[in-house]
């Protein structure tokens, strides 16, 4: 097992990732180094490796495949995630392995939207981004989390071992979030400086589309992770309309004795049902989440029993 263990995922990062790579190991001299190499076209893998890094390859493409790799095949006492464009400052890691060594936390977040994020980032979509991402994430899941997308964290190893990778593309940091968020993990937030990428590189994300998944994952996990409030607001929803148009129905029914519009009676019928089996469904996967939560407690302490035994 590494004491601590620098991630590196790169897919064409060869302008600046023999940079990163020397810089974490000049701050972490400890540290064992890996860059997983997601296909490549540009030389990134043997740049790397001259670095001094252990370069490692997985063909499946997207972020999120490269980090159930990693996560898989990586053990160490505190784990290092950053990107390979030379867009976070190494200067920071020290003390983003001190809070999970010393402070016991589970992920520390590089907080870049509280420094030079807003100034250095030309790409004015992301900054709108960022601040709905993280507006939702908090207000959803009832986190204090500074930066939802940043790509440079810090892992316990209970953490790691702990957290089902489910995702394929950048979605994948959002997903980390809430997954600690839900489980009551230990979050820090650490305020990074933040600087753009040198001239002649591209980010791989795209804006909407990319924007969109991640909205897309963070539906996904409300309804997973709260789902007694996800079913309660739909058939919250349902049962409002229903009573809004059905009002006048039996206001003319009292009024007259007659109910002239059947069809509407029929219709908000049926959705008033539809909202009591909403209803239904969120306590009953409430229940079923709540045996979840105890499964992944006792989950969690075998994790960290077979870490103090292979220490």
């Amino acid at each position: 097992m590494d004491k601590i263990a620098v991630l590196i995922p790169c897919y064409n990062e060869a302008k600046t990732v023999e940079k990163v790579v020397t810089d974490f190991r000049r701050v972490l001299p400890e540290a064992a180094v890996y860059v997983y190499d997601n296909n490549s076209t540009d030389g990134t893998g043997a740049l790397a490796e001259k670095a001094g890094a252990v370069v490692r390859r997985e063909y499946q493409q997207g972020k999120g495949s490269v980090m159930r790799r990693m996560f898989r095949e990586i053990d160490a006492e505190a784990y290092i995630l950053v990107d390979g464009d030379d867009t976070y400052p190494a200067e920071a890691a020290p003390e983003m392995v001190r809070l999970v060594t010393e402070h016991q936390s589970d992920m520390v977040v590089g907080d870049r939207l509280s420094s030079t994020y807003y100034t250095q980032n030309k790409r004015p979509f992301h900054n709108f981004g960022n601040d709905l991402v993280r507006f939702c994430t908090n207000n959803l899941f009832g986190g204090q989390i500074k930066d939802i997308m940043t790509g440079y964290r810090a892992f316990s190893y209970q953490f790691v071992k702990t957290y089902p990778v489910l995702s394929r593309g950048f979605e994948i940091e959002t997903e980390m979030t809430i997954h600690a968020l839900h489980r009551h993990m230990q979050v820090d937030n650490v305020i990074i400086e933040y600087r753009d990428r040198p001239e002649g590189s591209e980010s791989k994300l795209n804006t909407f589309s990319d924007g969109f998944k991640v909205l897309g994952t963070i539906a996904r996990l409300f309804k997973n992770y709260r789902p007694f409030q996800f079913f309660g607001i739909l058939a919250g929803i349902l049962a409002l309309l229903s009573l809004v148009f059905v009002a006048p129905v039996f206001m003319e029914f009292f009024a007259t004795g007659l109910v002239p519009r059947f069809p509407t009676l029929i219709v908000c019928g049926c959705a008033m049902v539809a909202a009591l089996l909403l209803f239904i469904a969120g306590v009953i996967l409430s229940s079923q989440l709540a045996k979840d939560n105890r499964d992944f407690e006792f989950q969690l302490q075998t994790v960290h029993h077979w870490k103090e035994h292979n220490q």
